[in-house]
């Protein structure tokens, strides 16, 4: 008896490949860009705002039903890491990615941040800002909130960015043996001139690639001007996560932290290049986030965000 063929469906599309111009790798590239990775849309919890961490475990079932498997935390929000294990848990929500000041985080006890963090299950601890040396902040007494860091950032020299670098590469260092990564993550401003090069091109070029990695915050470097896919690109290897952002086509370029924000899909940026660009530069985390002014209630735009990742094909 002659041996029954296999004739399911992913053998008999391969089968038909050759006279129908079909293949199984083709099949598997229209697969929406997360489905097919395989990586999940996680989102950055600053998206909700002050309001939305009051009640902390109401945001966080709201997160889980619009979609999102992991989030990444702008810091303890005012909770202890077993207070926040506890909410993530009840939620069923992982966070692999924290938010870490350099001011108050990075330059307290590391290993009670390092203990904290490894109970949350976060394997990146990412400075969203850098660290101002005290000479700047006591140049900027009596400037308020917003514009206070505003002008810091604006202030910062070459030198400030390199004495920034070292203090990454040592935090790096520290937090490695917790297999914890440490990283910086980008705003506009790190893409100003700085004698020669730009902060961010310092940071990339004064820290180790063993200690320090990269966020990207795709946004951010829209508004400064800057192709995020060309970025990454040529700076494969560097940047390992993402803040999946997206700018209305009002957006001018420039260095100040300004920007006309929008939900992931309704701006300018081209995503069907941008997502694959950035997982062949090496991108493995991304989270979306949306930054205020909102034109509708933050879960809303986050929904919005999420099902708009979700089945897109890139």
């Amino acid at each position: 008896m002659r041996p029954i063929p296999d004739l399911s469906r992913r053998s008999f599309l391969a089968a038909g490949a050759a006279g129908l111009g079909l293949s199984v790798a083709g099949e598997a590239a229209a697969a929406p860009f997360f489905a097919r990775t395989g990586l999940p849309i996680g989102i950055q919890l600053y998206t909700f705002g002050p309001e939305g961490m009051k009640d902390l475990d109401t945001t966080l079932a709201a997160v889980r039903r619009m979609g999102y498997r992991a989030v990444e935390i702008p810091g303890f929000m005012g909770r202890s890491a077993a207070e926040l294990k506890a909410s993530l848990d009840r939620a069923g929500l992982a966070c692999p990615s924290a938010h870490v000041q350099g001011r108050g985080g990075f330059d307290g006890d590391l290993a009670k941040l390092s203990d904290d963090l490894s109970l949350l299950g976060v394997k990146h601890a990412v400075m969203p800002s850098p660290y101002v040396p005290d000479q700047v902040l006591a140049a900027m007494q009596g400037v308020p909130g917003a514009e206070l860091y505003r002008r810091t950032n604006a202030a910062l020299t070459a030198d400030d960015w390199k004495m920034n670098a070292e203090f990454l590469n040592t935090k790096g260092a520290a937090l490695k043996k917790a297999g914890i990564s440490v990283g910086y993550h980008n705003h506009n401003f790190e893409f100003a001139p700085k004698s020669g090069s730009t902060g961010l091109d310092i940071l990339l070029a004064e820290t180790d690639p063993a200690l320090v990695t990269f966020q990207a915050d795709v946004g951010w470097m829209a508004a400064a001007g800057v192709d995020p896919a060309a970025y990454l690109q040529a700076h494969k290897g560097r940047f390992t996560l993402m803040h999946v952002k997206d700018v209305k086509a009002s957006t001018q370029p420039n260095f100040e932290l300004r920007m006309d924000p929008t939900e992931v899909g309704s701006g300018r940026l081209d995503w069907k290049r941008l997502l694959p660009a950035a997982h062949a530069a090496g991108v493995r985390g991304f989270y979306v986030e949306q930054e205020p002014p909102f034109e509708r209630p933050r879960v809303e735009a986050a929904k919005i965000s999420h099902d708009y990742l979700a089945g897109l094909q890139a």
